[in-house]
């Protein structure tokens, strides 16, 4: 077991960009620094080509999820409302990334500038570090020198009335299944999730996987052969056995 903290390990999975994250998650199930969390292609871990990075140049990000449903406002069901947001997340562990999903009617769902500049700066100032979000969102100027992270479908520059339907339950956000609680790690690759309780464990491995990929990519790089690069590719993800 390792001496650092929650808050040093957190940290130090910020060394690594997300790909490098999934590699030890889940996308070599076979290699054996890969933990084998999810099926790598039938488990919804990892975010698609739908939703692309905000601000590129801020890195990775990494934080325990919040999440949360927007939608259109429902005469039957007022019970939730944005304080509630706040108090999700400033009860949950620290850094946090909130994961919205956005349930609009077709024609309205790329119109919805749902996130703008006072939400967030008030979810930023309890801790939240991005925000991950199926749907678009606006001020994009206004929130770039805040250093807060967005991944989003796009951006629009308004939107009308909207209501959050639920605080902390599962959502699907850009091919990605989210619960509350989960750890993201994201960057201008996109993002994917694990459980928590593996955190030292990805760390660990992942770390480990970086060495032994430099060692790898040492060696093709002074290879003279094509049989040079079938010997460094040996026992490698994408390589042969041997």
């Amino acid at each position: 077991m390792s001496n650092k903290s929650q808050e040093e390990l957190l940290t130090e999975l910020k060394s690594f960009d997300t790909p490098s994250i999934t590699n030890v998650v889940a996308t070599y199930p076979n290699h054996p620094l890969c933990l084998g969390l999810f099926n790598p292609w039938q488990e919804n871990w990892y975010t698609d080509s739908s939703i692309q990075c905000m601000y590129p140049e801020l890195g990775r990000t990494v934080g325990y999820a919040v999440t949360c449903v927007f939608g259109m406002p429902d005469p039957h069901f007022d019970r939730l409302n944005f304080v509630d947001l706040i108090d999700a997340l400033d009860r949950s562990r620290k850094p946090t990334i909130l994961a919205f999903q956005q349930k609009f009617p077709p024609d309205l769902a790329n119109k919805v500038g749902l996130a703008g500049g006072v939400m967030t700066t008030t979810i930023q100032s309890v801790g939240c570090v991005g925000a991950i979000s199926n749907g678009p969102s606006r001020d994009i100027d206004e929130i770039r020198p805040m250093k807060f992270q967005y991944l989003l479908s796009g951006i629009t520059p308004g939107h009308g009335e909207m209501a959050i339907r639920a605080i902390n339950v599962p959502v699907h956000i850009a091919g990605m299944d989210v619960a509350p609680g989960e750890i993201i790690h994201m960057d201008e690759n996109g993002a994917c999730k694990f459980p928590a309780d593996h955190l030292e464990a990805v760390v660990t491995n992942v770390r480990a996987l970086q060495k032994e990929e430099e060692t790898t990519m040492k060696k093709i790089r002074s290879a003279k052969t094509a049989e040079d690069i079938k010997q460094a590719f040996i026992k490698k993800p994408y390589g042969r056995k041997k």
